[in-house]
């Protein structure tokens, strides 16, 4: 199945070792996949190393099962200089059933790096299609966000400092 550079999905199928006694994947299972998928696809679009920067909006709405085939799919939603925002929808899929539902969404930012360890630049993101475009500008949204947000961490560390 071919996907463009921008986009990249992963399946995995949720093991024993992976959950709790009560039969739940523990959410840092499902956290080191995330990372591991937003590594591949931006990584796969810059034709580079990249780092992990930031995890936004990581929201657990529903359980993972032992035995649920879950789907991680990716999307590079912005990119800026040396950075990218991937976009990542987590869907579980009960295997007897078929039932599919949406159990964890989240948005990583990910920094493209020489051989050196040193920030560079990564081909700029252009958004074709409505999906693509209402991605693209609520990741400026978030990313505007991030800004103020650390304007204003800063601004209330230093008053009491």
């Amino acid at each position: 199945m071919e996907q463009p550079a921008h986009q990249l999905s992963m399946t995995v199928l949720m093991t024993p070792d992976m959950a709790n006694f009560a039969g739940n994947v523990h959410g840092g299972t499902i956290l080191k996949f995330l990372d591991q998928v937003a590594y591949a696809c931006a990584s796969r679009y810059a034709a580079s190393y990249v780092v992990t920067l930031s995890v936004d909006q990581v929201m657990f709405r529903q359980p993972v099962h032992v035995g649920d085939l879950v789907t991680f799919l990716a999307s590079v939603n912005y990119t800026g200089t040396s950075s990218m925002e991937v976009g990542i929808k987590v869907l579980a899929e009960n295997i007897r059933t078929q039932e599919v539902r949406h159990v964890n969404s989240c948005f990583f930012t990910m920094v493209a790096v020489d051989d050196d360890r040193k920030p560079t630049a990564v081909p700029p993101f252009r958004p074709f299609g409505p999906v693509e475009k209402r991605r693209y500008a609520a990741a400026v949204l978030r990313k505007e966000l991030r800004q103020e947000f650390e304007k204003r961490f800063s601004a209330a560390n230093a008053a009491t400092a």
